[in-house]
């Protein structure tokens, strides 16, 4: 049964995970920073590393908005390390989703249960622990990180 997706104005539930290099990943220990919560259904697919890079290559701009970028997927830690030296991601944080599968997605309303997956969606959490943007985008498609940039820039 697919739950609801978070909302603009709703809190930001809590979660902690390890990333790709085995460093836990608290949301609540974010503190006077906002976090782009990116997730992405799998890594080792095309349109998945594209939406990666794209933080990556975004690093500076996200430090200057005080922005806290991640990537989530169900993937597992050995997973995301390997995929993460393939595609050159060595500044965002790539947050392993595994076990519960799927958890985090879940508690945010983004899990595929036929897939067994997420959907591929940005939420920005703000300062507060407001969630304050929400946006799924088609599966086989790349999110516009402009328009995350303008929307941080906008709320700064």
């Amino acid at each position: 049964m697919q739950s609801v997706i978070v909302q603009p104005g709703d809190p930001a539930r809590n979660f902690s995970l390890k990333d790709a290099n085995d460093r836990t990943f608290d949301l609540y220990e974010q503190e006077k920073k906002r976090v782009l919560l990116s997730f992405h259904p799998l890594a080792w697919t095309e349109y998945c590393a594209l939406q990666m890079r794209s933080l990556e290559e975004n690093a500076d701009a996200f430090s200057r908005l005080t922005c806290v970028p991640v990537g989530i997927s169900v993937d597992s830690r050995p997973c995301k390390l390997a995929w993460a030296n393939a595609i050159g991601i060595s500044r965002t944080p790539l947050l392993c989703d595994f076990w519960p599968h799927g958890a985090v997605a879940q508690k945010y309303g983004l899990f595929r249960d036929e897939n067994g997956f997420s959907e591929r969606a940005n939420v920005i959490v703000d300062e507060e622990k407001k969630i304050v943007f929400v946006k799924v985008y088609p599966v086989h498609s790349v999110p516009d990180i402009r328009e995350i940039l303008d929307f941080l820039e906008k709320t700064a």
